[in-house]
């Protein structure tokens, strides 16, 4: 029964099922919230493994008092773990969408130096560790930073117009802005795709043909928002629905005092205006993960963050089934005839039902190729290849280290020497490839050497400048 509903589960909530797992951590989440608490909003981006590129003092003598002070309020808002569980990401593997720039807080849309609080994500072959950063962004100014892909914010991602989505004095706006009050409408498999009604061919992405995860319903009064924000009361927008698929929408109502509506626009607009109208942000088209997991059944809400279970307490989802058992310690083996164990001694994982002299004698005819105990061979199994391995191989793929490193120390113990083996080297790349994002930060390394031809690494120095080593 537990594989059938695996395989009637869409693929994209399995994925966030296991993003709300293991990409914010429970550690991550107290520290954070802990110094947030206190006022020490540096301290809570450390713990949310966010950088920050800019100096507060020297924004001051450029931009003035009265900036500064907006700008430390925003930072003092800002839950930064709550800002990582809502980062977009991709799949298959849930991690961060890389090389973006994603708009905060805007300051002054209509002054001489429009100024955007930004968090920006590394490009994909910097993206160990899954850190981010905070910067400022100057729309007519300089100070971008030369070795980011896209350093300029995107229009589909942006989280300005979504602040329940970061910062701590909003989040009670989550519920009503995802549509949590309102009653889920059932998809059966055979239903076509929820954006058929739209006049003319719609051709999304094969992976979002059939998830059903459009917000439609939502769409209106995003985009009374979001045309709001650019400064036109009505008028036309447009929704990316797949790669190659954006269809323009226009939102009317009869009168001031009807609630909007939106359809698709009657008019062929030539490609050129399409591109300039406003993007509907992905946050704003589609359904809360969250919301679709509580629905699901996948993920409980006290395994949700703390602010985002706040908010959705009165969602009416039904509670996730329990998790199943894991063996725990001590293991039990069967080594000649007889059940023995195998349990965590003086910090490492030992054959306790053998001696220490018996298991001397054992490790030195392994040694001269002779066959091994099961227990021992167990142990060995467990070093090489632990049964956890998944579980550290997702912790390393968010940039859960500590919490990668726990679980292999829980497993084997806090004096484990590591074998040879998919363990090891998956502790060894990780490791690897955070030097790669210590190259990105420093703008060392502004591409990947494997994306540029010998023959193009020239001009690429020449657009870069020399670097630096300061």
């Amino acid at each position: 029964m537990a594989s059938h509903l695996v395989n009637m589960t869409p693929a994209h909530l399995l994925m966030w099922q296991r993003v709300r797992e293991y990409a914010v951590p429970l550690s991550m989440i107290e520290t954070a919230t802990a110094r947030r608490a206190v006022g020490d909003w540096a301290g809570a981006c450390a713990a949310a493994r966010i950088d920050i590129d800019f100096d507060l003092h020297a924004v001051r003598d450029r931009h003035g008092t009265e900036f500064v002070t907006r700008l430390r309020a925003d930072l003092r808002r800002l839950a930064p773990d709550l800002l990582r569980w809502h980062m977009p990401r991709i799949a298959p593997d849930g991690r961060i969408r890389p090389g973006l720039t994603i708009s905060l807080s805007r300051y002054d849309p209509s002054g001489t130096m429009p100024l955007q609080l930004v968090v920006r994500t590394p490009p994909a072959w910097a993206d160990a560790g899954q850190r981010m950063s905070l910067a400022l962004w100057e729309e007519h100014g300089g100070g971008a930073p030369r070795h980011h892909p896209h350093p300029r914010p995107a229009r589909r991602f942006r989280l300005d117009l979504h602040r329940h989505l970061w910062d701590s004095s909003r989040c009670g706006e989550l519920a009503w802005r995802c549509g949590a009050d309102a009653a889920p409408v059932p998809a059966p498999p055979d239903r076509p795709h929820p954006l058929a009604w739209l006049n003319g061919p719609v051709r999304p992405d094969s992976s979002n043909l059939n998830d059903h995860s459009w917000a439609s319903a939502r769409w209106a009064a995003e985009a009374e928002l979001l045309l709001e924000a650019e400064g036109r009361p009505r008028g036309a927008f447009t929704v990316r629905l797949g790669a190659r698929d954006r269809r323009v929408l226009e939102l009317v109502a009869p009168d001031d005092s009807h609630v909007p509506t939106f359809r698709p626009l009657r008019e062929v607009l030539p490609p050129q205006v399409v591109a300039a109208l406003p993007v509907l942000p992905e946050a704003s088209a589609r359904i809360l993960p969250d919301l679709a997991l509580l629905r699901a059944g996948l993920v409980a809400a006290d395994r949700l963050h703390p602010l985002v279970a706040e908010a959705l307490s009165a969602s009416g989802a039904e509670p996730a089934p329990d998790p199943e058992p894991q063996p725990g310690d001590p293991h039990r083996v069967e080594c000649r005839g007889e059940i023995h164990r195998i349990a965590l001694r003086d910090g490492v994982l030992t054959a306790i039902d053998h001696d220490a002299a018996q298991l001397r004698r054992e490790e030195l005819l392994v040694a001269l190729g002779g066959p091994a105990l099961p227990c021992l061979r167990a142990i060995d199994a467990v070093h090489r290849d632990p049964q956890a391995l998944p579980a550290v191989r997702e912790r390393l793929g968010h940039g859960d280290v500590s919490g990668a490193l726990a679980v292999v120390e829980g497993l084997l113990g806090p004096g484990a020497v590591l074998r040879d083996g998919p363990l090891r080297e998956a502790l060894e790349s990780a490791a690897a490839r955070r030097l790669d994002h210590g190259f990105f930060r420093s703008g060392l390394r502004p591409v990947h050497p494997a994306a540029t031809r010998p023959e193009r690494r020239s001009r690429a120095r020449l657009r870069t400048g020399p670097a630096r080593a300061n």
